[in-house]
């Protein structure tokens, strides 16, 4: 369980790499942001990387892209950072057109130095808090972050408390090619949802919780991500439903396949939505791991949560948190071959 220095933080504070491995996977872990900063599988070609990252942390502090980070302590949008939480009226952060609030707000937990509580060969916890009026959430929260490895499988369960009334929606933000390079439209997706919550022009829900049947948003089947012919494509950054309230076991929720490498990753979350972005809005500024220029469409992000902007939303699934619950989410991304 290797843990050497990846950087300093502006504030002076180390931040931490932690190299976990188990037959046939490989992880480096940053304590920056709970950051998955490589992922590495094991093919018949060899060792492949199958999410993108950065060399040193100016990468990472120079992006607006979440990469590989733990998402919270809301992930996705909420409407002018605003919300009412037992009649009281709360303002966030909105740092998205200075008009929504994204993934926790512009100091969210991703731009954090988490604290290493515990290492082993094959995982790591990770442990933040964050105080009372953190970015304009109330309650102190506690949580956990524990990335394990086991044979081809990478496991994270997330965890929170909290000592007042307060949101919680943690999500993993890792950008996955499985070729390792180019366009991710070519890539066979599978998501296990029969519906899906449409946006309006500033990416937030309307309330609206629609059949994918014959829509672009279908993916029942397996298919490639390009969805116009001709090589024409319209983008994704939008909730999938997989259910209307977490699980208590992680249930098979999405299948991706790299046409080049033949690599298979199947995704299995507690959560009752599948946020899936396409990378439309890459690249990002910052050359990538090995000094490979980004590209649009370079990678795509399936992250597992509870809806965006559900604090808004009564009938979506809640991501309300209390003294007296327990927050817990656990995915699974489980990589073999395809047959």
């Amino acid at each position: 369980m290797p843990v050497s220095e990846f950087g300093r933080m502006p504030d002076g504070s180390t931040v931490e790499a932690i190299s976990i491995a188990a037959e046939g996977i490989e992880a480096r872990v940053l304590t920056f942001g709970a950051t998955l900063a490589d992922l590495v599988v094991a093919t018949p070609a060899g060792r492949r990387s199958v999410i993108l990252g950065f060399d040193d942390l100016d990468g990472y502090l120079a992006h607006g892209a979440y990469f590989g980070a733990i998402a919270g302590r809301c992930a996705n949008r909420i409407a002018g950072g605003r919300f009412s939480l037992d009649g009281i009226q709360h303002q966030l952060d909105v740092n998205e057109a200075g008009r929504t609030h994204l993934h926790g707000g512009g100091d969210g937990f991703f731009r954090r130095n988490w604290t290493i509580v515990d290492a082993s060969e094959n995982s790591v916890l990770l442990g933040l808090t964050s105080p009372d009026g953190d970015q304009g959430y109330p309650g102190r929260v506690i949580v956990t972050c524990r990335y394990s490895l086991d044979k081809g499988r990478l496991r994270i369960a997330l965890g929170g408390r909290t000592d007042a009334p307060t949101l919680m929606n943690l999500a993993p933000h890792a950008y996955f090619n499985l070729d390792g390079s180019g366009s991710i439209l070519d890539h066979r997706l599978r998501i296990a949802a029969e519906a899906y919550t449409p946006v309006d022009m500033a990416g937030i829900p309307t309330g609206e919780v629609l059949a994918v049947d014959d829509t672009v948003f279908d993916f029942r089947d397996l298919r490639p991500i390009r969805n116009g012919p001709g090589g024409a494509h319209s983008t994704y950054d939008h909730n999938f439903v997989l259910a209307m309230q977490p699980a208590p076991e992680p249930w098979h929720a999405a299948r991706l396949e790299g046409p080049r490498s033949g690599i298979r990753l199947d995704l299995w979350t507690t959560e009752p939505g599948l946020q899936f972005y396409d990378g439309a809005f890459l690249p990002v500024a910052p050359l990538l791991r090995g000094g490979i220029e980004p590209v649009r469409f370079g990678a795509l992000c399936l992250e597992p949560q509870r809806f965006p902007d559900a604090a808004n939303h009564p009938h979506f699934p809640s991501a309300v948190l209390r003294p007296d619950e327990i927050y817990s989410q656990v995915t699974e991304y489980r990589f073999s071959r395809v047959e």
